[in-house]
């Protein structure tokens, strides 16, 4: 029902074309492939990945990434280290190595580091940061010819109701009037894409965290907004023309709608994962309640522990992936 008034309503994910319908089928009988949904890349040699410094042209693709299956993304390039450092040590690869060299070491932009079947990429803050991230990353999986990719963005954000250091696996991405749409200007027109995400992989990784016992998680939905201050009703940014009675109105119907917690990525994340054909889901720490305070005051030691969960969660679903898949083969 949202979808009326609000412009063009983009069917392609749901509604492929011939051609895609066959390669979708065949995935299902086989595997899952990368799309890209672009006629213009279709068969060209050189394909430049400029926010990554890779290309199809210049590097050999399928040789240095045609192994992927999972993706960890996040918004700190530091912290997708310690993602894969601490993932190198839980597969038991470290390969002696005590500092992964980072892939992009080309460009200042993204951060990107693999060690076996995983690949750690940094995204930046904010939609416009994530959507160019995902379009080259969505390329260079495509290019490299890869299949069956989970993809799982390792966040953080404000609770809404919850305590600090609450785990959030997202069951609906939504917007800041929480509906679930990704609304983008393309050549001038409002495009409307779903953002939904795949449920089945949001209840594995919420029985992962009850196997492992560590923290509270939840499962809820995420709201995803355009900025950090006024979007988020926050009232400590260099403009508020809002009272704190609205802000606690505003929070307080959010959070009756379902939301469980505030960030800034996920509904780009979860429309573009679709139309790229990816299982996708979103983990994400909560680093304070927004209904009780707007500015994050733990000490650093905590906070880091906090931004670990979502790491150790994830590290805990791809062993475990691994390992049944091992069993079976």
């Amino acid at each position: 029902m949202f979808m009326r008034g609000v412009g063009i309503l983009e069917r392609s994910a749901n509604f492929p074309r011939p051609s895609e319908k066959m390669d979708l089928m065949k995935s299902k009988e086989t595997s899952r492939p990368v799309l890209m949904q672009n006629p213009y890349l279709q068969g060209v040699k050189e394909d430049i990945l400029y926010h990554f410094n890779l290309g199809k042209g210049t590097h050999n693709l399928p040789a240095l990434f045609g192994d992927v299956k999972f993706v960890g993304v996040g918004g700190s390039a530091q912290r997708m280290r310690e993602f894969i450092e601490y993932i190198a040590t839980e597969l038991g690869i470290e390969d002696g190595q005590s500092n992964y060299p980072n892939i992009c070491a080309g460009t200042d932009r993204y951060a990107m580091y693999k060690v076996g079947p995983v690949l750690s990429v940094s995204h930046g803050i904010g939609i416009p940061s994530m959507s160019t991230m995902l379009h080259e990353l969505i390329k260079l999986l495509h290019h490299a010819q890869c299949t069956d990719v989970t993809i799982v963005r390792i966040g953080t954000s404000g609770g809404l109701g919850l305590e600090p250091g609450t785990v959030v696996v997202t069951r609906q991405s939504v917007d800041a009037t929480f509906l679930p749409k990704f609304e983008q200007l393309i050549l001038g027109k409002k495009v409307v894409r779903d953002t939904d995400l795949d449920r089945s992989l949001a209840e594995e990784l919420f029985e992962c965290s009850k196997e492992l016992g560590q923290f509270e998680t939840v499962i809820g939905d995420t709201m995803c907004t355009l900025d950090f201050y006024e979007g988020q009703g926050r009232l400590d940014g260099a403009f508020c023309l809002y009272t704190e009675k609205e802000k606690h109105e505003y929070l307080t119907k959010a959070q009756e709608a379902g939301v469980c917690n505030i960030e800034m990525e996920s509904t780009v994340f979860a429309a573009m994962c679709k139309l790229g054909n990816l299982r996708a889901a979103v983990v994400c720490t909560t680093l304070l309640d927004r209904l009780k305070r707007d500015q994050v005051t733990s000490s650093h030691d905590v906070l880091h522990d906090y931004q670990q969960r979502p790491q150790r969660l994830v590290a805990y679903y791809i062993k475990k992936q691994l390992k049944a898949k091992a069993r079976n083969s």
